[in-house]
């Protein structure tokens, strides 16, 4: 037996310390040290100037992909602020570049705070890209002063230069190059910025954002003046058998009870079409793949609306069971864009959220307005539960022969396998 044994004791104990906590382990952060990995990294800055634009800071963002690699974000917010910090005893440029857990959007309830329903909420963002960046050029106009930052691979080149600027309008520019050092493929395509900022345009309307791709000369130009129901009706165009329906709320309330009181807001276009299906979830702009609470509550709401209708309508058949929210789904082109000022992210991607209380808020608002848009609009909805009931029958009767024909060949192969067994005895 080898003696060859590691000492594990009182200095076996390190602490990653600077761009070492990122760098070292960036899918910890970005949630993959690869491509999806990288792609959050820009988002992340990207998410800043989205925040300062929905709060009224500037209607324009603009991004450059450079023939480097490089990135470039501009925006016409107040500029970041990065001079000195009294409270902290630090700079700004310090805690927001080189600091995790640092920034302006923790205090999002309801006071005079900065930001009121932030993408940003983790304090993670400007640190972590800047400490997975090849380079990082940082220009801020604000205050009639310009300031100008450089990072390479982490490290703070030269410190925090100002200059006079007075009549300079305000905002932040950000150049930076993620570093295939930290990730394995920095090569994000053309498409990732075209379908994410397309997104980040339908949820925030009167928002510009423009792309320019300097490899082929192509400029895109994103805005979406009519938000989510503008995108709905762009997607079923010509295809949709009931108008757009549109619903919006605020409320307020928490996940427990003695838990803080926070404010919620939200919106909900869909439609029904017979040749488009899709379910898309935003909350606080960022686009939640997996959806969380608000799918939760869109599911629970629909079903038990739409099964409401066909029942009172005696549209079911003797003895036939209940409508599945797939039955739905499958004619459903949904939109949900919710914000609020506390928000449970599933983790640091915000691919989904858990708040019990925007569940149950959605979920029930949804099942007193559903009903009344039936009732309202009954020539709408007796298409919609014929339609619902085409779907679900088309379902049972697909799974009939499906395991019909299952069956049979399970049949077959038992029937072979008794034959082979014979040939073999003989």
């Amino acid at each position: 037996m080898s003696n060859n044994k590691k000492e594990y004791n009182n200095e076996s104990i390190t602490q990653l310390k600077g761009a070492d906590r990122v760098r070292k382990r960036p899918s910890v952060i970005f949630g993959s040290d690869g491509l999806e990995g990288c792609q959050h990294s820009v988002f992340e800055i990207i998410s800043n100037s989205i925040d300062e634009a929905r709060e009224g800071y500037g209607d324009k963002i603009e991004i450059t992909l450079h023939e480097d690699g490089s990135i470039t974000n501009k925006d016409y917010g107040r500029g970041i602020p990065v001079d000195y910090n009294k409270a902290e005893d630090r700079y700004n440029w310090e805690l927001l570049f080189c600091e995790l857990y640092a920034g302006g959007k923790y205090n999002t309830n309801d006071g005079d705070e900065s930001y009121q329903f932030s993408l940003g909420l983790n304090g993670l963002g400007l640190a972590s890209a800047q400490y997975s960046s090849r380079f990082m050029d940082v220009t801020i106009y604000r205050d009639d002063v310009k300031y100008s930052l450089s990072f390479e691979r982490g490290e703070n080149v030269g410190g925090l230069a100002k200059e006079a600027a007075e009549g300079m309008p305000t905002g932040s520019t950000i150049r930076w190059k993620p570093d295939d050092e930290v990730f394995k493929d920095i090569n994000i395509p053309l498409s990732y910025f075209q379908d994410m900022l397309k997104k980040q345009a339908i949820v925030n309307p009167h928002v510009t954002f423009l792309l320019l791709d300097e490899a082929s000369g192509e400029e895109f130009v994103y805005r979406y003046e009519a938000g989510i129901v503008g995108y709905v009706k762009e997607l079923t165009e010509g295809n949709a058998f009931v108008d757009v329906a549109h619903f919006s709320h605020e409320t307020k309330g928490r996940d427990r009870e003695d838990l803080p009181e926070y404010r919620l807001k939200f919106d909900i276009a869909f439609v029904f079409d017979n040749q488009n299906s899709m379910t898309q979830y935003f909350h606080n702009s960022s686009f939640l793949e997996y959806g969380g609470s608000p799918d939760k509550a869109i599911r629970s709401a629909f079903v038990s609306a739409v099964d409401a209708y066909i029942k009172d309508s005696g549209n079911y058949k003797k003895d036939e069971k209940k409508i599945t929210f797939a039955d739905i789904e499958d004619s459903l082109v949904l939109v949900s864009s919710s914000f609020s000022t506390i928000t449970s992210y599933e983790n640091q991607t915000k691919k989904a959220i858990n708040n019990k209380f925007i569940q149950d808020a959605m979920r029930d608002y949804l099942r007193k307005q559903l009903p009344i848009y039936f009732v309202e609009n009954k020539a709408d909805a007796d298409k919609i539960a014929a339609q619902v009931l085409i779907n679900k029958r088309s379902r049972e009767s697909a799974e009939k022969t499906r395991l019909s024909v299952k069956k049979k060949l399970t049949g077959t192969m038992d029937f072979t396998n008794r034959a082979e067994k014979f040939v073999n005895c003989r």
